[in-house]
Formats: C-alpha cells, sequence, structure tokens
C-alpha cells in the first residue's frame, strides 16, 4: 500500500480492521461543527471503494467503527492515526489535522476497500502553504464541476491552497470590452468555489494581474491609453505576442485608479486572507511611455514604486499581499521598501534549477514561497521528468532557505493546449515534496501515483505519460510561431531534427500499446483519462507530419517519409472534432477559437 505523500512516522502492523457494515463514524465532542465536513466525506469513499457506506454521529457509540477526534499538543496540520483490529482512531491537532488524517485513511480505503491494515501513523508537514496555480486566462476557463474536482484531489494529497490565474477571465463590471470573446468567470462561481474549498480546508486565494499580463485589458478601445507601449490596440492579436507585450503605463495616475477599481471589486468574493497582484514580466516597463521618467529614476525604482502602492492598498483592505519574484529578486535588497507582511513569490521552471534567487531572496529578508511548475505549457502531454525534476529542487530549496510555501503552477502559454489532467502526476509530485523532505526516487514515485491516483494495477502509466511526452520535434510552440510569422525570415525548429520522425511515430504506437494496456488494470471509473491521451498522442502524429511537409517546402529539406499533404489536412480537421469534444468534457469555451485558428490556418497552408 502507497500513501501519498508520504507520513513522517508509518509503523506497519499485523492484522486488519474490516469496517462493519453497521458500524460508525463518530466525532468526539472535541470536534467542531466543520468536522462534520470530513467525516461526510470519508463515508461516501467507504461507499464508492468498499462497496458500503456507515453513519456519522457524534459524542459516542457502541458501533465505532472510526474515532475522530482533536488533542492538543499537536501541531495546527498534525494528526496521528491508528488501525488496530478493534477499529480505527484519527487524532488531528486541529480540524485542519484531522482533515489531512482523514484523507490519509481514503487513500487507504482506496487501495484496499474496507479492510483496512493495521497500522500507526504519526504526520506533520515540513511547508506549512502547499498550493496549486492555475491558469484560466490563457486558453482554458475550466467549468466550475471540474474545479471542484480539482479542489477533491488536492485535498486528498493534502494540499491547502488553490489560486486561480486570472488577466481578463472575471466577468468585471464595465470591462466588457475586456472579456466580450471569452466565457469568463463570474462572482457566482468565485463564491460558489471559495465555500467549497473552505470545506476541503482549502484556501481559494484571489490573484489578478495589476502590472504586466494585461494584454486584452490594454487593447481595447477604452484602455489602450494605458499600455506602456503605443498604439497597441491597432496591433492583431497574437499568442505570441500575448506573452511579451501587456505592462500598464506607470506614468499615467489613471493606470493605477484602474487597477485598484478591479481590486476591489474582485477581493470581496474571497474569504482569503492573501492577494495575488502578479507583478511579473514587467518587459516593456520603461520603453515606452515612462522612457522618460526610467532614465530619471531608473527602471528598477519605477518596478518597485508602482508594486508598493499596489501592496499597501492591499494591506489597508485586511488582506496579505502577495506577488512574483522574477523581477525583484534582480534587486532583493528593494523587498525591504515593502510592506512588511508582502510575500515574494519566487518562481523558475528549469530540471537544472539552481537556489541562487531562493538563496538572494532570503538573504534579503524576504518572506517567500518557492514556486515550480508541472511543465504542462506548450506541450499537448505534460513533461513529466521536467516538473519531477524542477519540483524536487524547488521544494529542497523551501527547506532550506526557510520558505513559508510551495505554489507549484500550471500555466497555459499559447492556448493551454494539454487537457487538464495531464498536470495531475506533477501536481501530486509538489504536494509531497512540500510535506515530506524525504523525496523518492522518480520511478518509484511514479508508479506510486499510478496506483493511488489511477489505480493502475500494472503502477506503469505516469511512466508511459512521461515516455510520450517527449515523442515530437515539429511542438505546439513551433507550430505557433510559424503560423504567426507566416514563415518570414523565422525558423521555428532545427529542421534537421525532422529525420527522428519516422522513429518517434513508431514509439509512439508503442507507448499507447501500453497505455490500453495499463488502462485494462484499471477500474471501470477511472478509464476515462485514456481517450485525452489518445487524442493528444494523436494531435502529436500529425504535427509530426505537418514538420515534415514545412521542412521540404520551406527549408528544401529531403522528405523523410511519405506524407500526402491535402489528406493530412483532412487528418487534422478530422482529429480537431475530436479534441474539441475532450476540450468541452472539462472546459469552458473560453479561447478554443484561438487553437481553432492555428488548427486551420495549418490546414489551409497544407492545401496550398
Amino acid at each position: 500500500m502507497y500513501l501519498l505523500p508520504k507520513p513522517q512516522k508509518w509503523e506497519k502492523r499485523e492484522g486488519y480492521f474490516e469496517i462493519p457494515y453497521d458500524g460508525k463514524i463518530v466525532l468526539s465532542t472535541a470536534c467542531d461543527p466543520e468536522d462534520y465536513d470530513a467525516a461526510v466525506i470519508l463515508s461516501k469513499d467507504m461507499e464508492s471503494y468498499g462497496g458500503f457506506s456507515v453513519s456519522v454521529t457524534r459524542g459516542a457509540s457502541k458501533k465505532t467503527a472510526v474515532y475522530l477526534t482533536k488533542k492538543e499538543g499537536l501541531g495546527r496540520e498534525e494528526y496521528t492515526l491508528e488501525v488496530s483490529a478493534e477499529g480505527i482512531t484519527v487524532t488531528g491537532g486541529s480540524s485542519d489535522g484531522l482533515f489531512h488524517g482523514v484523507s490519509t485513511l481514503r487513500q487507504m480505503i482506496r487501495q484496499g476497500g474496507n479492510r483496512i491494515p493495521c497500522t500507526w501513523i504519526s504526520d506533520y508537514p515540513v511547508i506549512p502553504a502547499r498550493g496549486l496555480y492555475y491558469d484560466v486566462t490563457r486558453g482554458r476557463v475550466p467549468t466550475l464541476e471540474y474545479l471542484k474536482k480539482l479542489a477533491d484531489k488536492m485535498a486528498l494529497y493534502k494540499m491547502n491552497q488553490l489560486q486561480l490565474y486570472i488577466e481578463h477571465t472575471y466577468l468585471f463590471e464595465d470591462l466588457t470590452e475586456m472579456w466580450r470573446d471569452d466565457t469568463p468567470l463570474t462572482s457566482d462561481d468565485i463564491l460558489e468555489l471559495d465555500a467549497y474549498c473552505r470545506k476541503l480546508h482549502i484556501e481559494l486565494v484571489p490573484s489578478l494581474s495589476s502590472f504586466g499580463h494585461l494584454y486584452k485589458l490594454l487593447r481595447t478601445k477604452t484602455y489602450t491609453h494605458l499600455c506602456e507601449l503605443p498604439d497597441a490596440d491597432q496591433e492583431p492579436f497574437g499568442l505570441v505576442a500575448r506573452q511579451e507585450h501587456h505592462t500598464v503605463d506607470v506614468t499615467n495616475p489613471d493606470s493605477m485608479k484602474l487597477v485598484k477599481q478591479m481590486i476591489e471589486e474582485y477581493l470581496p468574493l474571497f474569504t482569503s486572507k492573501h492577494f495575488n497582484i502578479g507583478a511579473d514580466e514587467t518587459f516593456d516597463l520603461g520603453k515606452g511611455k515612462s522612457r522618460k521618467l526610467a532614465e530619471e529614476k531608473g527602471v528598477e525604482r519605477l518596478y518597485i514604486d508602482y508594486v508598493k502602492e499596489i501592496c499597501e492598498f492591499i494591506v489597508s483592505k485586511g488582506r496579505i499581499p502577495m506577488f512574483w519574484g522574477d523581477i525583484i529578486c534582480h534587486f532583493p535588497e528593494a523587498i525591504q521598501e515593502l510592506p512588511k507582511e508582502t510575500i515574494c513569490l519566487n518562481w523558475g521552471y528549469s530540471p537544472v534549477q539552481t537556489d541562487d534567487a531562493a538563496k538572494a531572496l532570503a538573504k534579503a529578508g524576504a518572506v517567500q514561497y518557492c514556486c515550480p511548475g508541472v511543465c504542462g505549457w506548450n506541450q499537448f502531454v505534460n513533461l513529466v521528468r521536467n516538473s519531477y525534476e524542477n519540483i524536487k529542487r524547488m521544494c529542497t530549496y523551501a527547506v532550506q532557505y526557510g520558505a513559508v510555501g510551495i505554489l507549484n503552477t500550471d500555466w497555459g502559454d499559447f492556448g493551454h493546449v494539454n487537457h487538464p489532467e495531464f498536470g495531475v502526476p506533477g501536481m501530486i509530485y509538489g504536494a509531497s515534496f512540500s510535506w515530506n523532505s524525504d523525496i523518492p526516487e522518480f520511478d518509484e514515485i511514479n508508479r506510486q501515483i499510478s496506483r493511488v491516483e489511477y489505480q493502475d494495477e500494472s503502477e506503469t502509466f505516469v511512466d508511459l505519460e512521461d515516455r510520450l511526452s517527449d515523442c515530437w520535434v515539429y511542438k505546439w510552440r513551433d507550430a505557433v510561431l510559424f503560423a504567426e510569422n507566416r514563415c518570414a525570415d523565422f525558423e521555428p525548429y532545427n529542421a534537421d531534427a525532422i529525420q527522428k520522425v519516422p522513429e518517434l511515430l513508431a514509439k509512439i504506437e508503442e507507448i499507447l500499446s501500453g497505455m490500453y494496456q495499463a488502462s485494462a488494470k484499471m477500474p471501470a471509473e477511472k478509464r476515462g483519462i485514456l481517450k485525452p491521451y489518445l487524442v493528444a498522442a494523436r494531435g502529436m502524429e500529425i504535427l509530426q507530419k505537418i514538420g515534415v511537409v514545412v521542412s521540404v517546402r520551406e527549408y528544401g529539406k529531403e522528405p523523410v517519409m511519405e506524407v500526402d499533404p491535402k489528406q493530412l489536412a483532412v487528418e487534422l480537421e478530422e482529429w480537431f472534432y475530436h479534441y474539441k469534444n475532450v476540450w468541452r468534457t472539462v472546459s469552458r469555451e473560453s479561447e478554443l477559437h484561438r487553437v481553432e485558428y492555428v488548427i486551420f490556418w495549418y490546414a489551409d497552408y497544407l492545401r496550398k
């Protein structure tokens, strides 16, 4: 049996406790009303994975099967779990700790049903805040149902913070130009999700771009004058440009006025004590309308003055400001100018990420989170090994330099083309490594995730995802760059790599056969994950064949395989029909039309 995250102390004992059908989950008198939610969730898992549920009561019972209680002296998130032949006792240091103990018991039930092996566990996290940062702006806006399922999954692995990345995908009043071509989240969505997360002991933290990454807002007719670069609304929309040009003009007081107005509308929807203002990748600062002021004061001064004013505004609202640390890590001493409550989100996504930024921020006295990533951006299938290496390093640095949190990111650059479920292994890496510093080897934790999350008895599914993720040389990023630059003096990839395409296509087929076999070792309710992988892999195959056509037409390469461009256009359009169906199972329409534009551009290109 596997448990994720791995408990700090775990003593396995002889025997089993078999939960009786007429047993009860008993909440002690030390429990609070909110602990009833944990008991109900536990009972539902007993029914789903053990075949029957038991009733919940409070106080005492002669038929106690599971006893939930709390005890002074344990840490807030600490718990103990004891299973003996007579019954099960879960003890938490608070409602948070009790909930985590119940989550561990739920994992045991999911693997063994209502027959629980005797054991003793004493457990607690090494890092207090363990979060997921999910991009709901640059491509996908998930359905509320999916966001709730995501929160359920996070809770099972003891994560306690969720942030949704918002630029323009909230239904702000009077900003209709910004979201009119999208399917934004509403106040009803946020309020309902906030309440749902609270029951799972997850803090739903508001995150709103306020400095950089305001591309769509700054392209509207009403607010283009607030863009650092002039005439932003005259340029055609671009998935590439959106990543690069998006900074407000700090010299115009209306910029701060508008941002504060957005914050005041958005902040009250959340019960969180935090607010993330973004403030990352302000690439254009000092290059346009603020150039003259930047020459006088310096770009760094323009940056810190603007961030300071927003942070002070957040503090005045009784919240703790957060901001991304990619800019300030180059002059970390400026962190002392910000309100003392401010949390710096130190991100870095390389599989060989160094500790330079974490060390510098710690030395400067910053309160920081370390923020790795699940490595799904620009991918049809997430780069599993890269995410493991990156998350392992960042969680290690967090412990080494006293970070108070881990915020594991799932970005949607260039349309968020990967299915959201593909980020789950990376999410679990973050949950596990931020809870327990004893980090398993790559192959070992992948076996454990395959069993616990996918209930794959072959324990191979995550390994297959890892192998599939790198089976392409003409990648989605290459495809977008080539389409948006219209082939003008731009080589999107090393055309010589196309030599590998026949080999990669054979490898994809081999991996998919393995996924079919692994899915046969899963229960029926888990097999739905197979189709998204099949569709993603088919898209990777078609892109490789498109790469062959591009290498011949644009760069005069010899074809490495026979490809009929017109027939390939048909296959691409047929594939996209199925891709859209998979998209709509978990996401609103959102920016599907942006992906569609790229796909149809290639279909037309192939028919030339």
